[in-house]
């Protein structure tokens, strides 16, 4: 760990929250030189401090011991770049638009890995007026099942959370070509194109 690294990044976040080093110190039950201390990178938080100082800075305690932030590469948030990420635990879903650095039941999430749609894993869709009629015959128990259907254009995405032991049979709007994903829980996700 590299103490000036890390006081650097100290002092910007804490500047960027609009904090003195008095206020930091204040709100952490420390005295203000301690915080000098850090910034100027004579020595580092204790390990202790690095839960509170995380949520007072605004920024995971995985970034203050590394001292760098790195920020993605602007992509315009193209909706076709779009990542799902599924909490293995709890089942939370979750999207970006670019790379980024999820966790969830305090565990890091990888971006799923989209296969194209087998017989067994292929929505049927048929249109009626605007809209897409999606239905499955994929079992839907509490031990397997879907659990989101999304579709994602080039600047839109619409994502239907689904449920075990209930029957899939739902309506998107027609929004143009894009793809159309879904995710069983135990196979993964799977895309078909519009």
């Amino acid at each position: 760990m590299d103490c000036e690294k890390v006081g650097e990044l100290i002092r910007s976040l804490r500047i960027e929250c609009g904090l003195t080093q008095k206020q930091l110190a204040d709100a952490m039950n420390i005295s203000d030189k301690t915080v000098s201390k850090w910034e100027r990178g004579l020595g580092c938080p204790d390990i202790s401090l690095l839960p509170e100082l995380s949520i007072l800075l605004k920024v995971n305690i995985e970034k203050i011991l590394s001292g760098d932030l790195n920020p993605n590469e602007l992509l315009g948030g193209n909706m076709r770049m779009t990542q799902f990420y599924v909490c293995s635990e709890c089942g939370n879903i979750m999207t970006s638009t670019g790379n980024a650095e999820l966790s969830c039941c305090g565990r890091k999430l990888e971006a799923l890995v989209p296969e194209k749609a087998n017989e067994t894993h292929v929505l049927q869709l048929e249109t009626i007026e605007d809209e897409w009629y999606i239905e499955t015959s994929h079992e839907m128990t509490k031990a397997h099942y879907i659990s989101f259907i999304a579709f994602v254009t080039g600047e839109k995405m619409y994502l239907v959370k689904q449920y075990p032991e209930w029957g899939i049979h739902l309506r998107l709007p027609k929004m143009g070509h894009g793809k159309l994903y879904h995710y069983c829980n135990q196979h993964g996700l799977f895309y078909q194109i519009i």
